[in-house]
């Protein structure tokens, strides 16, 4: 009931009952505790406008003030920071640089709170003023447990990442995989409101994707769903920073097109902006490192919609500011390796946010996860 308030910003009792399938007195029952409990507020619904004059509907919403949440996205060279209210309304943000690319799990912990500390300084609250912390990080993640099987992140495997950042900051915290929380983010924000089934790939430093399946984020019975950079496009092909060989991020991720462009080429190449500039100006090397990681990404965007025949595809991340991976010859590549019917293929969109938004994704859901721990505690003591 909590989340169909929230959906609708305001909504009257007798909406709600028509959305949740319940009868009126059961709406009034469960809303006057949520009141109670401080997490929801009445509030006057705006008239119509060929309305007769009176007194307004009375609405409900969520109650800003009832928690602060953050949310933080670790990147390969950053922490971002984003603080809001329980209705979502951002309070401050702030983005850190990482003292190391690859860290201990102690070292990392420490990031992330140093992190949090500069954010919360910035907007004169503390970290006591949190009533949950959600992070995305990339790598397999099981976000059942707050446990992290592997990251590029971390030079350590099987690693109890959240219970080591809860003993630390006395509050919940909420891990999951990123490109998970970049699809939240999506839905609740971005391209993905009003669509329930749908697929967002992201492209950085790795490739990672999020899986909406019936309005709902789809992780996998170990938590390791939807690891699309993962998946094999080459039998005994290039190493991947997984371990293994043959993944598609082998031949996309931003580390491996530097690895094979510096390898086979006379030019040191620092970063992406290089390769591609060197790829306009006609370098042949450049130019067919970028041509196969287009093909390869077409295939496996082909793979993803005989898979799943999402609605959408929503492509983001920083390779994103650049066309080789969804160039009209990539999406015409993608549609020849569909399955064919006769029936309009699903839309391609490229979506390019910035690392806070990532963030913003891991507030949301950690107003999730706070607003389920709470409703759990009403029913506990309600028993």
């Amino acid at each position: 009931m909590l989340e169909t308030i929230r959906a609708a910003g305001r909504i009257a009792r007798i909406d709600i009952a028509k959305a949740a399938g319940a009868s009126p007195a059961t709406v009034t029952a469960i809303t006057s505790e949520l009141i109670a409990a401080g997490l929801i507020e009445e509030c006057a619904d705006p008239p119509l406008q060929d309305a007769k004059r009176g007194r307004p509907r009375v609405a409900l919403k969520i109650r800003g003030g009832a928690h602060l949440v953050a949310g933080v996205k670790v990147s390969h060279h950053a922490a971002s920071v984003v603080i809001t209210d329980f209705e979502g309304t951002e309070i401050t943000a702030r983005e850190m640089r990482l003292a190391e690319n690859r860290m201990t799990p102690a070292k990392l912990c420490d990031e992330i709170l140093r992190s949090l500390d500069e954010a919360c300084a910035a907007g004169g609250l503390s970290l006591g003023d949190l009533s949950g912390i959600g992070i995305g990080i990339a790598g397999l993640v099981d976000a059942r447990r707050n446990f992290v099987y592997w990251s590029s992140s971390l030079r350590e495997r099987n690693v109890d990442l959240g219970r080591m950042l809860e003993a630390r900051v006395h509050c919940p915290v909420f891990l999951d995989n990123d490109a998970n929380l970049v699809a939240k983010a999506e839905h609740i924000f971005g391209e993905g409101r009003n669509v329930d089934n749908f697929i967002v790939i992201t492209v950085e430093h790795g490739v990672g994707m999020g899986i909406v399946l019936d309005g709902r984020i789809y992780r996998g019975v170990r938590g390791c769903g939807a690891e699309f950079g993962h998946t094999k496009v080459q039998l005994e092909g290039a190493l991947c920073q997984c371990g293994q060989r043959g993944c598609l991020e082998a031949y996309v991720g931003d580390y491996a097109l530097l690895r094979e462009a510096n390898l086979n080429s006379e030019t040191d190449h620092k970063d992406i902006d290089s390769l591609f500039a060197a790829a306009g100006a006609g370098e042949e090397i450049a130019g067919s490192i970028l041509d196969r990681a287009g093909r390869m990404f077409a295939m496996g965007l082909a793979n993803v919609v005989n898979i799943f025949d999402p609605s959408l595809i929503i492509l983001s991340g920083a390779q994103l500011n650049y066309d080789f991976l969804y160039s009209d010859k990539v999406i015409d590549q993608m549609k020849r390796w569909i399955v064919q019917v006769d029936a309009p293929i699903p839309e391609v969109k490229v979506h390019g946010w910035g690392d806070l938004m990532w963030a913003k994704g891991a507030t949301a859901y950690a107003i999730e996860e706070v607003s389920n721990l709470t409703v759990r505690e009403l029913a506990a003591n309600a028993g």
